[in-house]
């Protein structure tokens, strides 16, 4: 029998197919199945347009079988059958696909054709595992049928063979256990379940196989229970996928049971999306909000993706690209069939298609996460609790990109309404002489309620957001305005609330008192870049702020992070010029400088502690307490 060399390649090249265009050997499985069931499509096709009689779409299947004696494992189709110019043309020739010549073949009829495979090298993968490959294959309406085999790049033989009925039967010898690689485990019944499961769930044809099941037999004792073996007859799929059928069919339970199956979570999702658009961009969409945040979703080994099929095969079990790092959160699947896939299933071309979905997807997470938000309040809250701090990150990341998207969707801590709010709330119920959205930072609601800067705002009746997460700030900053009003923390220099007179009169005691001032700066040893007067203080003697883009609360948390860089605002210590501890300040400086040096220390301990940073010499400022308790 001659031995024909592949057309186009030699062994080098099948080797790297081999070898580095699949991800995981198990891969086979799917590309084989996908291969069985575009045949039958071409067949069912052929039958609908060609009036042939006799065929009915409950009569495919695709049956797979384990032969652990010889270890062969075969994968049966009773699809078009190949005949021996099919197989020389698509077999023989590496990258050369019969479904792609199908469907461009048909072209016109494209809606009603739904082939999977059209790259010709997904049959190639059967070499990952198997050292020789022998395809039977029987056209439908001919009475020859044909073999073709080969063991690699070496080549192939085709000849005449018997077979009963039409359709195709790949057979796979597969190769021996290495040290590294375990061919065995593709002999074993329960694992072929499993692949099939995981990768052709959804074919549309049933995938079977003869499982090996026992049973009690009838005679047996029950203190002696005895056991015979069966074999039964499994279909391996579920070929309707739930994401296909209409949502009239489908409960909140079919919903929940499928969501904690398929993404082995122990709790109902808080929300499901579920979509069909047609279009630019045809696919469909079954999406999932958890009730609860992953213990490692804030972690490094969190890996975000949607899983993507195509056509119902299961392609990427987590694509990246089609969710944006702020909705990481959602789990759930795509399916089109109108993805551009290169070469093999796993990998895909970045174009335009792919883009088109993830860009609606985006659109319709916002818009379900703004319903829940509006209609279902206490709800969004319990999301907000697990995945708010993801929206924040978002609203920061990126230079700002997603901030106006994520805008409508922040909740802070109000200092009046003492709960969550969003800033379409806090800006409904701002004052008309209200210039600013005010914000304060701290760890705890608590700290930030005792915090001197907030004090004259609250009198007056002015609403505080209050951020207590690391990001807040940065991300506050990134958006700096929310329907044209500026954001301002409370510890900025202008907070809009002197008059002028008020002004004025704080530049007047400023300049009356400029020596002392700068006396203090230079006894703080340049801690700070000044020491001013303030009009944002009422009951207390002095606060800390900062002059420039980097404040306290910033210098806090890059300090914190573990680059071991350290950074430091520029910091400014303002005085309350009505407060008795200024004019105790006042009569020091003609007396007694000395001890105005340690009290400019003292109060300059005094608001770090406020501001929850720590005292750079805490027994320095123990003495200076006790030297002023005995005096």
């Amino acid at each position: 029998m001659e031995q024909k060399q592949f057309q186009a390649e030699s062994k080098r090249l099948l080797d790297l197919m081999i070898n580095s265009i699949y991800t995981h050997k198990e891969i086979f499985l799917r590309e084989l199945i996908s291969n069985a069931s575009d045949a039958i499509d071409k067949l069912y096709y052929h039958s609908l347009t060609d009036n042939v009689t006799g065929l009915s779409r409950e009569d495919f299947a695709i049956d797979v079988s384990v032969d652990k004696e010889h270890r062969t494992l075969s994968i049966q189709d009773n699809g078009c059958g190949m005949t021996a110019e099919d197989l020389e043309s698509n077999l023989g020739t590496i990258a050369k696909s019969g479904s792609l010549a199908f469907k461009q073949e048909n072209g016109e009829q494209k809606e009603d054709i739904d082939i999977i495979g059209q790259f010709g090298v997904g049959f190639y993968s059967a070499f990952m595992v198997a050292k020789h490959v022998t395809v039977l294959s029987k056209p439908f309406g001919s009475n020859q049928a044909w073999r073709w085999e080969s063991s690699g790049a070496e080549g192939y033989t085709i000849e005449q063979c018997e077979k009963d009925s039409h359709g195709t039967e790949i057979i796979l010898e597969l190769k021996e256990d290495t040290e590294g690689e375990k061919y065995d485990e593709f002999l074993d019944q329960y694992h072929i379940q499993e692949l099939v499961k995981k990768y052709s769930d959804y074919i549309r044809y049933p995938v079977r196989m003869d499982m090996e099941r026992s049973r009690r037999k009838e005679e047996s004792p029950d203190d002696k229970p005895e056991y015979e073996s069966y074999t039964e007859n499994v279909t391996l799929n579920s070929m309707v996928p739930i994401w296909k059928k209409n949502k009239s069919e489908l409960k909140d339970e079919d919903y929940n049971e499928f969501y904690k199956n398929k993404f082995m979570d122990y709790d109902d999702p808080a929300r499901v999306i579920h979509s069909s658009t047609e279009g630019s961009a045809t696919y469909n969409a079954l999406l999932f909000i958890p009730s609860r945040a992953p213990y490692n979703y804030y972690s490094r080994d969190y890996e975000k993706g949607l899983q993507l099929y195509a056509s119902g095969v299961l392609i990427m079990d987590k694509c990246p690209d089609l969710l944006p790092d702020c909705f990481s959160f959602v789990k759930g699947l795509v399916d089109s069939q109108d993805l551009s896939l290169n070469i093999s299933r796993e990998m895909l071309q970045h174009d335009r298609q792919l883009k088109l979905i993830a860009g609606r997807l985006e659109k319709k997470i916002h818009s379900e996460l703004l319903s829940m938000l509006k209609n279902e309040r206490e709800k969004y809250e319990a999301f907000w609790k697990n995945f708010g701090l993801q929206l924040k990150y978002g609203v920061y990341d990126g230079f700002g990109a997603k901030k106006d998207l994520l805008a409508d969707l922040l909740l802070f801590h109000s200092s009046s309404e003492n709960k969550l709010v969003t800033l379409e709330e806090y800006i409904g119920r701002m004052k008309e002489s209200q210039k600013y959205i005010y914000y304060a930072c701290g760890e705890t609601i608590e700290r930030i309620n005792l915090l001197p800067q907030t004090e004259r705002l609250r009198d007056q009746g002015f609403e505080i957001l209050y951020l207590t997460d690391d990001v807040d700030e940065f991300a506050v900053k990134m958006m700096h305005t929310h329907q044209e009003k500026e954001f301002r923390s409370v510890s900025d220099k202008d907070l809009g609330l002197e008059t002028e007179e008020e002004k004025e009169e704080i530049k007047k005691q400023g300049e009356e008192n400029k020596d002392m001032l700068n006396f203090l700066k230079d006894a703080l040893d340049g801690k700070v870049k000044e020491v001013r007067l303030t009009g944002r203080l009422k009951n207390h003697p002095v606060c800390l702020s900062s002059d420039g883009p980097l404040s306290l609360e910033m210098e806090k948390v890059l300090n914190a992070a573990p680059t071991g860089q350290k950074v430091s605002a520029d910091r400014v210590l303002e005085l309350n010029s009505s407060h008795a501890v200024f004019e105790t300040m006042r009569k020091l400086y003609d007396s007694d400088k000395d001890k105005l040096k340690e009290y400019a220390s003292l109060l300059y301990s005094q608001a770090l502690l406020i501001e929850g940073m720590p005292v750079e010499d805490p027994v320095a400022f123990s003495n200076a307490v006790c030297n002023l308790m005995i005096q």
